[in-house]
């Protein structure tokens, strides 16, 4: 018999793991605050509290951060969560103790972290295909976590929840600054001269192969510019044309940089020097 999950959360993530599991032949029930269309095969129920609570295997929390232990107090309250279920929420920043009104239910509590972006639910379950899943809590949650990680192609890999927030914190400098240095670099563009179209063609080419290099051979390797060749006064010349924060933030990651670089000592207390300034 299948396994019937229960989401509770309608925003991007719910319905786009909710979608990539019932293409993964799981039995889904999606609920949210509010009717709106989902894609089929989901169906939604709304309003306060789901009716399906007494009638699926596992339950996932897809809320804010900031709502988890909220919801986890609420169906605390309705006393319809049993130890037969497991209770799973979809932070990348808390653990287990986020669902901490529910033990008395019994049920097993944990985490699942899909460690993807999930902007758009249609093309989620191609985009889970082969994502790290981040799994976390009570044995049988994890357990549980773990084996709808991989029905939907992810690979689940066991965390400490006291190691979550440093995680999560790896996570969005890896993907939302990386969205933030687009938009930075590509107003510097449109400064330099480029159309807007220009800028975002010349982000997407060069943002592809530098994760591309990535993805191949590590960071260390794939660095590339001024700092991994010792090239300072290509440096001095860019510090000079770059004022306030663009200045700040360029001589923050060029530091970072130097980290990666491997350059001898002579150089590198150049480039050093010249960032401190």
């Amino acid at each position: 018999m299948a396994t019937t999950v229960g989401i509770i959360g309608a925003g991007r993530a719910g319905v786009s793991l909710g979608l990539a599991l019932a293409r993964a032949d799981y039995v889904v029930r999606l609920h949210g605050r509010r009717a709106k269309p989902v894609p089929p095969p989901l169906t939604l129920s709304a309003g306060p509290s789901p009716t399906w609570l007494s009638q699926v295997d596992v339950i996932i929390l897809a809320v804010p951060d900031d709502a988890v232990l909220g919801v986890a107090s609420d169906l605390a309250a309705s006393g319809r969560v049993t130890e037969t279920q497991v209770v799973l929420h979809l932070s990348g920043a808390l653990g287990r103790e986020a669902l901490s009104p529910l033990e008395s239910s019994g049920a097993a509590l944990g985490s699942l972290h899909p460690l993807q972006t999930l902007s758009d639910p249609q093309t989620a379950p191609q985009r889970l295909e082969g994502a790290v899943a981040t799994v976390e809590g009570d044995a049988r949650a994890v357990e549980v976590a773990t084996a709808l990680a991989r029905g939907v192609g992810m690979e689940p890999v066991p965390i400490a929840a006291d190691h979550k927030p440093l995680y999560h914190a790896a996570a969005v400098v890896a993907s939302n600054f990386v969205v933030t240095l687009a938009g930075v670099a590509q107003r510097l563009f449109v400064s330099a001269g480029l159309t807007d179209d220009a800028a975002r063609k010349a982000l997407a080419t060069l943002m592809a192969g530098a994760l591309e290099n990535v993805r191949a051979a590590g960071p260390r390797a794939a660095l590339t510019g001024p700092v991994a060749r010792g090239d300072i006064e290509t440096v001095r010349r860019h510090l000079a044309v770059l004022h306030g924060p663009d200045a700040e933030l360029y001589r923050t990651l060029s530091r970072a940089a130097l980290e990666l670089a491997r350059l001898d000592p002579e150089r590198r207390r150049a480039i050093e020097e010249l960032l401190m300034r």
